[in-house]
């Protein structure tokens, strides 16, 4: 394994690649969906509704379950999960490297009024899947019209 000089100004983003960047994510294309160099990828998640619970569909492709933590606090959700390498190659024998290895997370605000301590997560096909049971008092109420009769 080969040291190399650690180089932090190599890191730093000059203004017109910031500026640039700052354009593309605005106008062009959302930044999550194509990352650039460097930048920290998040899951792509689906939150949805039904009358009775909250569902979080999140895309883990490749990442093992063991590797994921869920944590609801009040109403904010996060999941965190790490994406490890199979094998270690050496940098310069790489033709291409796009895949993204590393720690991840994701938090995102919930609906009130769920009972997170009730909440399910299952992993299939790289897609989890957390439902969370809404609260009795969270649940819509139907209330039946009654016409009043005359006298």
């Amino acid at each position: 394994m080969a040291i190399e000089k650690w180089q932090p100004l190599s890191e730093l983003m000059s203004l017109r690649q910031a500026m640039d960047r700052l354009f593309e994510d605005s106008f062009v294309r959302p930044s999550r969906l194509l990352p650039t160099v460097g930048e920290v990828v998040t899951p792509a998640l689906d939150v949805y509704q039904t009358s009775n619970e909250v569902v979080v569909k999140a895309s883990l492709p490749g990442i093992k379950p063991e590797d994921v933590s869920i944590d609801i606090a009040g109403d904010i959700l996060t999941i965190k999960g790490e994406s490890k390498s199979e094998q270690e190659t050496k940098r310069e024998d790489y033709l291409y490297r796009e895949r993204r290895y590393g720690a991840f997370s994701r938090s995102v605000v919930l609906p009130g009024g769920l009972q997170s301590d009730k909440a399910e997560a299952t992993v299939e096909d790289g897609i989890l899947t957390l439902i969370i049971p809404k609260a009795e008092e969270a649940k819509p109420k139907t209330i039946k019209v009654k016409a009043k009769e005359k006298k």
